[in-house]
């Protein structure tokens, strides 16, 4: 309950309290266990609350005493689910493809045996919830909505994989779901319905990808009125999110003014895992939209501050730097720095979910490209787009305008380049159908 180590929390105040409660040493507590299994069970929660030390080294001790829990009762699928969790969460939420597919491994014989196992399900979807895997992940997503039909997160879960495959119209049914029963549990106890949030975000991102932008600005409209009074941190958060995919998606620019909120007045308290993140997103949003409306003021700022210390900021500001280049007619400085931001989004691991970035790096520079009439370096770029956003609607459609002006030897020629960098990975027939863009095809 204190632990949420995909979320990169460890509530370990109320978790001591919650053991202290059993009793105030670990003896007192062991104690109270009627079995050795108990015993144990209460032993892998001592060192994630009492361990002295960074996280990182209590997130580890926990996995090594869920290890030693599992290896000891080995048909106790709890131990084993649990275990598995432990395993995901050794990383602090960072995406490792090696350990996440040691967690798949532990977990995936629960689902064998009972296919109705809640945590199994669940850590299955979140050890293949990015575009290479997912495929994989794709039946414990088809259980889990049926599992669990009354809890909002498990409805949500489902589109982790749904979003990496690209299937927009489930993607839209579960959060549907899932934002809806939420909200039913809001009400009964007087709060208001979460118009910006999780499940709302993504329900949101799909209607785009989906082309429905009525549906989109109609929550967005919400969004704002929501955050224009006295929004809370998150609700910040995910307003600065939506807001960005919604003018980035569909490159109408013009959306920046319509959902603006001052900056002064928004909550000054350093809260939640993006506060500063969606300061970035609001400011950096309105920037590239005056780009491209033909005002670089608010760029030309940006680009005057000191370099942001994340990366996926870093590069977005390398975008910033290349598109005013190519403006000022230094095109191929212009192309460097959009392809270096581009190699630096390659490095940065897979992400689930909507992009974290505002603009996706090998959209900006493909789009650049075609504008350039360098329509095989543009499809090039749309193409590895498409690979780490499968069916991705901007990208799918910025490929076939590049690959319409391109003869079938050089569009054949671009995609064997393309396949030969991810053939390793994507080794069957339909894995490639579901993990490349649909215009490729």
């Amino acid at each position: 309950t204190y632990n949420h180590p995909l979320w990169r929390q460890c509530d370990i105040e109320n978790g001591r309290a919650a053991l202290e409660r059993l009793g105030p040493t670990r003896d007192a507590r062991r104690k109270k266990a009627a079995t050795e299994r108990e015993s144990r069970y209460l032993d892998t929660v001592e060192p994630l609350f009492f361990l002295e030390g960074e996280k990182a080294e209590r997130d580890q001790a926990y996995m090594e005493a869920m290890r030693g829990l599992h290896e000891a009762y080995p048909e106790d699928d709890e131990a084993r689910a649990f275990y598995a969790l432990s395993i995901l969460g050794s990383k602090n939420g960072e995406r490792d493809f090696a350990t996440y597919m040691d967690a798949a491994a532990t977990v995936l014989p629960i689902f064998d045996r009972n296919p109705r196992h809640p945590g199994a399900v669940h850590y299955i979807i979140h050890s293949f919830d990015d575009p290479v895997h997912a495929p994989l992940g794709l039946a414990a997503a088809n259980a889990y909505s049926g599992i669990a039909p009354d809890a909002a997160h498990a409805q949500h879960m489902t589109s982790h994989i749904f979003v990496a495959l690209g299937l927009w119209e489930r993607t839209v049914t579960a959060n549907i779901r899932a934002r809806d029963i939420q909200d039913g549990e809001r009400a009964n106890r007087g709060e208001k319905p979460n118009i910006c949030g999780h499940y709302s975000a993504w329900l949101h991102y799909a209607y785009l990808q989906l082309g429905e932008t009525e549906k989109a600005e109609a929550m967005m409209d919400l969004a704002h009125q929501r955050v224009e009074d006295k929004a809370t941190v998150s609700e910040w958060e995910y307003f600065a999110s939506m807001r960005a995919r919604n003018i980035v998606d569909t490159e109408d620019w013009t959306l920046s003014s319509r959902w603006t909120v001052p900056l002064e007045e928004l909550p000054d308290e350093e809260g939640g895992w993006g506060y500063g993140t969606a300061h970035f997103k609001y400011r950096f949003t309105n920037a590239l939209a005056g780009l491209y409306l033909g005002d670089d003021s608010l760029a030309r700022i940006l680009l005057e501050e000191p370099r942001p210390e994340a990366p996926g900021e870093a590069l977005q500001i390398d975008q910033l730097a290349g598109l005013l280049a190519i403006r000022e007619g230094k095109i191929e400085q212009g192309v460097l720095l959009l392809n270096q931001a581009a190699d630096a989004e390659d490095a940065l691991p897979l992400e689930f979910g909507p992009p974290e970035l505002v603009k996706p790096a090998h959209e900006a520079l493909g789009k650049s490209l075609i504008e350039l009439r360098r329509f095989e370096e543009a499809a090039a770029a749309y193409r590895r787009a498409g690979e780490r956003t499968p069916r991705r609607a901007i990208a799918v459609d910025g490929f076939a305008k590049a690959a319409k002006q391109l003869s079938a030897e050089e569009l054949g020629s671009v995609n064997a380049a393309q396949k030969k960098s991810v053939g390793t990975v994507l080794t069957s027939t339909k894995e490639r159908e579901i993990c490349i863009p649909a215009a490729s095809r």
